[in-house]
């Protein structure tokens, strides 16, 4: 009796690869929890990974519930849409229509994603992994800093690598306050980091409601592969604007997102196992995760300076680093760096110009890596 019990428990039953991974899932409980970092996902992604490497629980396989969570919600691509559309509801780009400009540098900050999807290539080629061009796509989306847009691509191209590359997009999403600095700093002189820029202009009311509307017929019209995500996020911004269908604009950017959320962080967990989380390719996709988001920074700075040579008005080159699409948090890194220099400059509206464009850049960016990739 005494011993069948004991063949039943957990104690038994656990292999060192569980173990390994249930140490990873209490680290990211630990980040989000006590560091704070990105802790809606952080937290759920961590509880999903313990409960997934629990040994003889069968809640992340079969008919268990994060297994069934994963397969409507990830799989489908469901869960990233609804996310991208309580984004839309939650996102403000009158600063990207004040300042079209800033276009350029959330344009910019994508190099990232394609630089690293070249280098995953190549390290293929080099014989040191073994990534298809589907992986080298999926990993490289990382480089945006989109968690749902990372999921969504990894989700249709490399499923097998989903753990790896959620966990790598939203560890340096969380990580954005300690990544960009030394790299804004390094890329920019003191004289530039005190660029004050003039004040925005009024964005009209009409303008915000035609914008999501053109967005989607413009991007549906050359790249339809991007249209699932660029329309969730239009008809989120939509609802917002509109100002007829506030309790819908409500719903979306509180319970909806947070359900939504709940669940894709638990899905996510889910695929946080030994088997396909424990190997040397998942050190390489955490590796190129750096580097594609080093480069998207480095990539919108130079372009801010860049385009300061060609105009007269001059752009503080901090915001080009807010191109990435950790929004709103590469926004006030970008601010907050340049209070530093110039207490009196306040960076943070001028910043979301390229915050948000950079959303709408990695969603084209993911549809180009499907369109090519699938």
């Amino acid at each position: 009796m005494l011993e069948q019990l004991w063949q039943a428990s957990g104690l038994y039953q656990v292999s060192g690869g569980q173990a390994v991974m249930m140490g990873v899932s209490l680290l990211l409980l630990y980040l989000g929890i006590a560091r704070k970092f990105e802790p809606l996902l952080l937290v759920t992604i961590g509880f999903g990974g313990l409960l997934s490497n629990i040994p003889g629980v069968e809640i992340a396989t079969g008919d268990g519930l994060l297994h069934l969570a994963y397969v409507v919600g990830i799989e489908t691509g469901a869960f990233p849409l609804i996310i991208f559309m309580g984004v839309g509801a939650l996102t403000d780009f009158g600063p990207l229509l004040a300042n079209p400009r800033t276009l350029f540098l959330g344009a910019a900050a994508q190099f990232g994603i394609f630089a690293t999807l070249l280098g995953a290539v190549g390290m293929t080629s080099l014989g040191w992994t073994d990534f298809t061009i589907s992986d080298a796509a999926a990993i490289g989306i990382i480089g945006g800093a989109d968690g749902p847009t990372a999921i969504y691509v990894a989700g249709q191209l490399a499923p097998d690598l989903l753990g790896a590359i959620a966990v790598a997009a939203y560890s340096y999403m969380a990580l954005v306050p300690m990544i960009q600095p030394p790299i804004m700093r390094l890329l920019t002189t003191k004289a530039e980091r005190k660029i004050q820029m003039v004040q925005l202009r009024k964005v009209s009311k009409a303008e915000k409601i035609i914008f999501p509307i053109m967005l989607l017929l413009l991007v549906g019209a050359l790249l339809p592969s991007a249209a699932p995500l660029i329309g969730m996020l239009a008809f989120g911004n939509l609802m917002r604007e509109c100002g007829v269908v506030d309790r819908l604009s409500d719903t979306t950017q509180n319970a909806l997102i947070n359900i939504v959320t709940i669940f894709l962080g638990l899905a996510v967990g889910s695929k946080l196992v030994a088997d396909q989380f424990l190997d040397l390719d998942t050190l390489f996709i955490l590796c190129l995760g750096m580097v594609a988001f080093a480069i998207g920074t480095a990539a919108g700075v130079l372009m801010a300076k860049l385009m300061n040579l060609l105009s007269k008005t001059p752009i503080n080159p901090l915001i080009g680093a807010a191109g990435v699409s950790a929004v709103p948090m590469a926004a006030r890194v970008a601010n907050k760096v340049g209070l530093q220099e110039n207490p009196q400059n306040i960076l943070l509206m001028h910043a979301m110009g390229p915050n948000v464009a950079g959303v709408i850049g990695s969603a084209v960016a993911a549809g180009i890596m499907i369109l090519f990739a699938n």
